[in-house]
C-alpha cells in the first residue's frame, strides 16, 4: 500500500462451482441470465457452447469485486448487474460498475479494478484488485 489516496483499496477472491451453474440454468433458464447478468453478459455466455463455464466465471468475478468495495451498510445493497464483466479490445477482462456499486468504489476512492479469472469445466476463479491509482 502506497501513502494517502494511493495503493490497493480492497481485495476480493471468489470461486464458483460450474455444476452448480449448470443446475441453475436448467432449472431458471433466462431468469439467471436476466437477474444476475447485463444484456452485454448474457449474450456474450449465451454465445459459448457451454454458458455455464462463462456465467460462474462472471458471478465468480461480480462477488470478488463485492468483497473488494465491502465496509458500508450500504454497500450490502449492491446488485449484480451493477458490476459488469467485459472485454477490452485486447481481450483482457475489466469490470464496469454502475449504480451503488460505482457509488460506494468512489467512496471508497477506487479509480479502477485489476481482476484475473480462470475457469475450468469443474469451477470458475476470480480475483479483483481495487486500486487508488
Amino acid at each position: 500500500m502506497t501513502g494517502p489516496g494511493g495503493g490497493v483499496g480492497g481485495v476480493g477472491i471468489d470461486l464458483v462451482e460450474v455444476a452448480r451453474v449448470r443446475v441453475m440454468l436448467a432449472e431458471k433458464g433466462a431468469h439467471v441470465f436476466e437477474r444476475l447478468l447485463t444484456a452485454g453478459e448474457a449474450a456474450y455466455c449465451r454465445s459459448k457452447a457451454d454458458p455455464a463455464e462463462s456465467v460462474a466465471v462472471r458471478l465468480a468475478t461480480k462477488e470478488a469485486v463485492y468483497k473488494a468495495l465491502q465496509g458500508s451498510a450500504a454497500a450490502r445493497g449492491i446488485g449484480w448487474r451493477e458490476i459488469e464483466v467485459v472485454r477490452a479490445d485486447d481481450g483482457r477482462p475489466e469490470v464496469v460498475l454502475s449504480g451503488l456499486a460505482a457509488e460506494r468504489a468512489r467512496e471508497l476512492g477506487i479509480a479502477r479494478f485489476f481482476v484475473s479469472l480462470s475457469h475450468t469445466h469443474e469451477a470458475a476463479v476470480a480475483v479483483a484488485v481495487a486500486s487508488r491509482e
